[in-house]
């Protein structure tokens, strides 16, 4: 009997670090990414980028701080075209930087400080000192007669930039395609914060009993999490019984009732790699209704799988979906999030984003390496359970290769009576 080959898994290998195995190699990806940047920047009529995206900052300077910062426009890097990034952080954090992160240059690494997304008031002078320092930096370089790209700013930073003569333009766009597709370290990031949130399903399907609250799962998901290395939580949704359709996106108090359908949604990072992975429960059985809204999303899902491969459109894999009009909505605004697509990487919504809303009439096509999730959503006949599909996936010359593994192709009967 002749053997059959098979494909190999993408690797989830050990988190430590090993002589004895390959696992990532941090010093390539840092390389990589700052390539990546370097190259959408020389791509660019720009003379540097400014980023303030806590996922760019990242990518470019390869530092990061507690993420109660990513929201307060505090931290930011300059790359300027043929010179070294500089990054302007909390001052102690700077300091830390230069210690333990020797690919930035020491004078590099600079306290900054903005204001706190308004806390400090712009007529401090704290913006227009940044400003002439930026500046200044630029024309040394030579570079102060061209634009620089912005990724993301506060008003009255812009403002500033303008009245200090720089011409703005839009950094983001560029960013976000140059971290479209990943390497193989990135992947096998993404794989193993995938496989840390497999571990997390069982831990769930084991306590998902009637008496449990949604808050309870949250928490031990959380504790489990961090326990296994994760260094941003960033949401957990819990939902369950009446409070699936129409879908809520959080979690509540409420407590697990038998006969209920439930879905989660794990949010987290493993250095800095995000998943986003919904998976649906019923708690001790699972009625007709319920079991039927299962299959459908679950068909939907399988769909999408299969037309995902290199130089697919969005359009076609948007278009295996239904309608908003076909599952309750009226419109596909009204239903975007619930069949949807969206890039995985350092940020939770990365390129690309498939949707009907928005691929049908501008698609991008579909290019190895990249990594994204797809979701499916469909409402239970009986009118307030729902199921809520998602799968991770990485696109090889082959087509798809799903990296999440919890058991998904049926409905999970949770502690079965």
């Amino acid at each position: 009997m002749t053997a059959v080959a098979t494909a190999r898994p993408l690797p989830a290998p050990g988190h430590g670090a090993v002589d004895f195995e390959q696992r990532v190699d941090f010093g390539r990806l840092r390389d990589y990414r700052i390539g990546r940047a370097r190259a959408a920047l020389e791509s660019s009529e720009c003379g540097a980028f400014l980023l303030f995206d806590f996922y760019n900052i990242r990518y470019v300077t390869q530092t990061w701080i507690g993420g109660a910062l990513g929201d307060k426009m505090t931290r930011y890097a300059l790359l300027p075209r043929g010179g070294e990034p500089v990054l302007w952080d909390f001052g102690s954090a700077a300091k830390h930087h230069q210690l333990y992160s020797p690919w930035l240059l020491p004078e590099n690494s600079r306290a900054g400080m903005l204001g706190l997304r308004g806390a400090i008031a712009p007529s401090a002078g704290l913006m227009e000192s940044a400003v002439r320092e930026i500046k200044g930096m630029l024309t040394d370089a030579g570079l102060a007669d061209q634009p620089v790209g912005v990724d993301i700013v506060e008003p009255p930073f812009l403002f500033e930039l303008q009245r200090q003569g720089l011409r703005v333009l839009d950094a983001q766009q560029l960013m976000l395609d140059a971290r479209q597709i990943k390497s193989a370290d990135e992947i096998t990031l993404l794989t193993q914060a995938a496989a840390m949130v497999d571990g997390v399903y069982q831990d769930i399907v084991e306590v998902l009993k009637p008496g449990i609250r949604e808050n309870e799962i949250v928490a031990l998901a959380n504790k489990r999490l961090y326990e296994m290395g994760s260094d941003q939580v960033e949401a957990i949704n819990a939902v369950s019984g009446e409070r699936c359709n129409p879908h809520p996106h959080n979690f509540s108090d409420r407590l697990i009732r038998p006969g209920d359908q439930a879905f989660f949604d794990i949010i987290q990072s493993y250095n800095g790699y995000r998943t986003c992975y919904y998976r649906t429960f019923s708690v001790g059985s699972a009625t007709a209704a319920q079991r039927d809204a299962y299959t459908r999303a679950r068909e939907w899902m399988d769909a999408a799988i299969e037309v995902v491969g290199p130089g697919v459109g969005t359009d076609e894999v948007a278009r295996v979906w239904p309608a908003a009009t076909e599952f309750g909505f009226d419109s596909e605004m009204a239903a975007f999030g619930l069949q949807f697509g969206h890039g995985l990487g350092l940020g939770l919504h990365e390129r690309p984003i498939i949707s009907r809303l928005n691929s049908l009439t501008n698609p991008v096509q579909v290019q190895p390496g990249m990594v994204f999730a797809l979701e499916t959503y469909c409402p239970a006949a009986d009118g307030f359970s729902a199921a809520r599909i998602e799968e991770e996936v990485v696109v090889t010359e082959h087509g798809a290769h799903v990296i999440t593994k919890f058991p998904a192709q049926e409905l999970f009967i949770a502690n079965e009576y």
